[in-house]
């Protein structure tokens, strides 16, 4: 069958769609994305199709500040982060920008299925238009149903311009519904209509890989420090850095691609800091995490049972962290309140009180029982091909 994969063109978006479009090429399936520019190169380097139908992401955010005449989003609690761009950003401005050219391109590829991402609002109208089945496929936990509401309210005029009343929900759970949140950590999820489960995230192996970098003293625990891929904050990373500079502890961080270690130099005796470390390689030999809380992150970093410290910076981070919080597998520090101090205590308790690892093994348990992205393709496959 064919299979266009749609979403929005950032790295945190596009990834954890990768493991199921691979798993459909494997199977034989003719796998195309359609997004930005942004979105191609993980597409490609897949083997898979690329057609663009939106343009890069930074044009979406630069249209929304032409609009607002400042920062979009300046000076928000975190709590109304969502609640603001989901709407704006992703609904008006991201739904204009490219429900034209996804359906163009969902008429002339007739695919069997439509996959998108949870803030991809064009794919249940270009799915209606163009009467393709569609189904979400999550990237964290689900969109609060008030947010969403405001969502349907902002690109109804785009639904009706093609002649359809929007949707409740502005139309993302019109079919399946990939999800790819634990359980506990989603429990909305599990009483959606619709809803599949989906395991985004490797487990770990009965070997782990050895190492590419060293270690700075052996015999220590290793501690993971990530920001993800869009809220790499030297600031942040330099202000870690020092406060676990005399914990007993190695301290292994990755900053980005756009970042250069060199910026931290000097490093404390006990850290190494790189641009990029594979998760697959490096969390086996880890005992704990301090991270965004961002989806793709705090899956792997669960999938291990590493209990951790979440450190939220922008959009769903405060989501994710909140409900890790909830599960007792992490302690959240909330960006006003992040001190050297504050680091050191969280960490030391994630370490020494059994509560967090105890939990995090819970939630690790949980990711290992849900369906792998090859068994989703094969139902996929079976219902729509």
């Amino acid at each position: 069958m064919r299979v266009v994969f749609t979403c929005i063109p950032q790295t945190g978006h596009i990834t954890p769609l990768m493991p199921l479009a691979e798993a459909l090429a494997a199977q034989g399936d003719d796998v195309v994305v359609a997004s930005g520019p942004d979105a191609e190169p993980a597409a490609t380097k897949r083997g898979l199709s690329f057609r663009q139908v939106a343009p890069a992401f930074g044009e979406w955010f630069e249209a929304l500040r032409r609009r607002t005449r400042g920062v979009p989003g300046d000076g928000l609690a975190p709590e109304r982060v969502e609640g603001y761009f989901l709407p704006r950003l992703f609904g008006e401005v991201g739904m204009a920008l490219m429900v034209d050219n996804l359906v163009e391109v969902c008429r002339e590829l007739a695919p069997d299925l439509l996959i998108f991402d949870p803030l991809l609002f064009a794919a249940p109208l270009a799915g209606d238009v163009a009467s393709v089945p569609v189904a979400q496929h999550t990237v964290g936990p689900l969109t609060d149903p008030a947010v969403l509401a405001l969502v349907a309210d902002a690109v109804s005029p785009i639904w009706r311009e093609f002649g359809r009343d929007v949707p409740p929900s502005a139309g993302v759970y019109n079919g399946t519904t990939l999800t790819i949140c634990p359980p506990s950590l989603d429990r909305a999820a599990t009483s959606l209509a619709g809803a599949r489960q989906l395991r985004s995230t490797a487990l770990p192996t009965s070997s782990a890989q050895p190492l590419t970098v060293e270690l700075p003293r052996r015999g220590d625990p290793v501690v993971y420090v990530t920001l993800g891929t869009f809220s790499n904050n030297p600031d942040v990373f330099r202000l870690i850095l020092d406060a676990l500079g005399d914990e007993p502890v190695n301290v292994v961080a990755t900053i980005g691609t756009d970042n250069d270690p060199q910026q931290l130099s000097p490093f404390p005796a006990n850290a190494v800091v790189e641009r990029f470390i594979p998760q697959a390689e490096l969390l086996p030999h880890c005992a704990a995490a301090i991270h965004h809380a961002g989806a793709g992150t705090a899956f792997g970093i669960l999938a291990h049972g590493l209990p951790s410290v979440a450190l939220p910076q922008s959009a769903d981070n405060f989501t994710i962290a909140g409900r890790l919080a909830v599960a007792e597998a992490s302690i959240t520090v909330m960006p006003g309140d992040v001190t050297g101090e504050a680091l050191v205590t969280a960490l030391r308790r994630v370490l020494s009180e059994p509560v967090y690892g105890s939990a995090s093994d819970r939630v690790a348990a949980e990711i290992a029982a849900m369906p792998s992205p090859a068994e989703v393709a094969a139902a996929l496959r079976a219902e729509h091909g």
